[in-house]
């Protein structure tokens, strides 16, 4: 008897036990009459201090029938655990009337699953990415942080991975599309925890999402993929307004690519794309976004906080927080891709800029937890210029940034009751800031615009009432966050298609998603409208 358990509330001293045994008390069954047993969903209740326990869903099969509490039903299947992936007899077929192969232009989460995807329909995709494998980039960085030279071309936003390699590596999404599953099973396989296959908000870490990155290039390559690092795409050669190539220049010089499918999973760091995309005529529209800093605050007063006397109990690990508040005027406020037991990273991707970001690893046992706290940006905030007057926007405060925190990439930080008091700051109190090569003390308003300043000095208050101690007076911001989204959106039609023909704007950086698991959905739907593509022209 196949059975699905709902809203079973599971004790955080039980924690330990196994979905059989939690499947058997459920049930008021023995042990052994669970043939097999498997979560599919487990959250965190803590809307009662008092009583924060787990709230879980099960599956199991049972030997024989049993009596079923009001909390479960019988079912006739589990949660399939099969693929999405599109299977196809197309090999290697002429694209729209070229003899080339598909490219796949960045290898975060949009471009490595659309590659797969690709791949796994028996194409052979050419898939490539600016910046050095994942392996090499993690050096790179390393070394930046310790104060080493800036390297423009393997950082945190350039490289393998995309810019979610160095992140929290969160999982949960907005969107209700059946390939999630798909996305999860697939990273699960490559090397993920199998915790995110039913965690309510899984979360890869950082480091176990650069080897799962690692496989599934591997898989690509496996089924014939080209992948080529240090590669960029500098120019396309368009006929009749169709994509009928692309000029990539890589360590043996510039080549020119025969192809009429391109995935344009650039992320929103590869300004110089966006400048070649405008000039070779893609339809590009400036898009809101956001601007701020990082907070961070020690992470036992945000366990405190949110669990209350049950913060320090094994079971439960970092807490984390999504707070949000709506000002006068028509502002908002708001954290964005917090990080327990994290740390602040240095994420510029050009010379001369500082950029923060945030990141932890799976176990999320550092001191200090840490989040964007970001106001919205609109077009026109920008002032008057073309598709890319956000870039610049964005360009401006970065290297403000630089100048404040002294010219060499450390980052200016400020105390909370100084940046409300409207003071400097002069060192630390007890949250002692994580981001390196280190932070310069100072006022944040040399590198905010006016208005993200004064929003943030009015909503630091009102999210305390949230979330209390969020406005604790020694809690650290460090500025400047300006890549929580792109400035830019890249107009596609409802075939995913540029107003160039065969070019597939994709992910995050094309304004297309919000994150790794939106980002891979997005690059599998670009991938399978190609090979719809390719059906309609082989007349399949």
């Amino acid at each position: 008897m196949k059975i699905r358990i709902n809203q079973l509330c599971q004790k955080l001293d039980d924690w330990q036990l196994s979905p059989a045994e939690l499947a058997a008390r459920a049930l008021r069954v023995k042990p052994e009459a669970i043939l097999s047993a498997r979560l599919v969903r487990k959250s965190v209740d803590a809307r009662d201090k008092g009583d924060v326990h787990f709230t879980l869903t099960l599956e199991c099969e049972t030997a024989r029938p049993v009596r079923l509490p009001r909390n479960a039903e019988e079912i006739q299947n589990g949660i399939g655990d099969g693929s999405l992936f599109q299977k196809s007899g197309i090999r290697n077929r002429p694209l729209f009337h070229s003899g080339g192969r598909c490219l796949v232009v960045g290898m975060g989460p949009a471009g490595l699953f659309a590659a797969l995807t690709l791949a796994r329909a028996g194409l052979r995709p050419v898939v490539v990415e600016r910046g050095r494998p994942v392996e090499a980039r993690e050096r790179d960085v390393a070394a930046f942080w310790r104060g080493g030279p800036f390297d423009p071309v393997s950082n945190v936003q350039f490289g393998e991975g995309g810019a979610g390699t160095f992140s929290d590596g969160k999982l949960n999404s907005g969107i209700k599309d059946a390939r999630c599953r798909t996305v999860l099973l697939e990273m699960a396989r490559a090397g993920a925890p199998e915790s995110i296959l039913y965690q309510a908000k899984p979360h890869v870490g950082t480091d176990r999402l650069r080897a799962m990155v690692r496989n599934l290039r591997e898989q690509i390559a496996a089924l014939g993929g080209d992948v080529r690092f240090e590669t960029r795409l500098t120019g396309l050669a368009v006929d009749a307004g169709r994509v009928t190539g692309a000029v990539l220049e890589g360590p043996g010089g510039t080549v020119e690519l025969e192809t009429g499918a391109v995935v344009l999973a650039i992320g929103h760091s590869a300004r110089d794309t966006f400048e070649m995309l405008l000039r070779a005529g893609a339809d590009m529209a400036r898009k809101p976004f956001a601007v701020g800093v990082r907070v961070e605050h020690l992470q036992r007063r945000i366990d405190r906080a949110q669990y209350g006397p049950a913060a320090a109990h094994p079971a439960l690990g970092a807490a984390d927080y999504k707070l949000a508040v709506h000002l006068p005027g028509g502002r908002s406020a708001y954290t964005f891709c917090m990080c327990p037991g994290g740390q602040v990273v240095a994420a510029a991707s050009e010379p001369g800029g500082v950029v923060v970001n945030g990141m932890s690893l799976y176990a999320r046992d550092g001191e200090n937890a840490n989040s964007a706290l970001l106001v919205n940006v609109l077009p026109e905030d920008f002032g008057d210029g073309d598709a890319l007057a956000g870039v610049r926007f964005q360009r401006r405060w970065e290297q403000a940034a630089f100048r404040l925190g002294g010219g060499d990439y450390r980052a200016p930080a400020q105390r909370v009751e100084d940046f409300l008091k409207n003071r400097p700051s002069a060192g630390p109190g007890e949250v002692a800031p994580t981001y390196r090569p280190g932070v310069t003390w100072t006022a944040l308003d040399g590198c905010l615009p006016g208005f993200v300043a004064g929003a943030l000095r009015q909503s630091l208050p009102l999210l305390d009432r949230k979330l209390k101690g969020f406005a604790h007076p020694d809690a650290v911001l460090t500025g400047v966050e300006t890549r929580s989204s792109s400035p830019v959106r890249i107009l596609r039609g409802e075939d995913l298609q540029s107003n160039l023909r065969g070019l597939y704007p994709c992910g995050e950086g094309a304004g297309y998603a919000g994150g790794i698991m939106s980002a891979a959905v997005d690059g599998m739907r670009c991938g399978e409208k190609i090979l719809e593509e390719l059906r309609v022209e082989s007349g399949e």
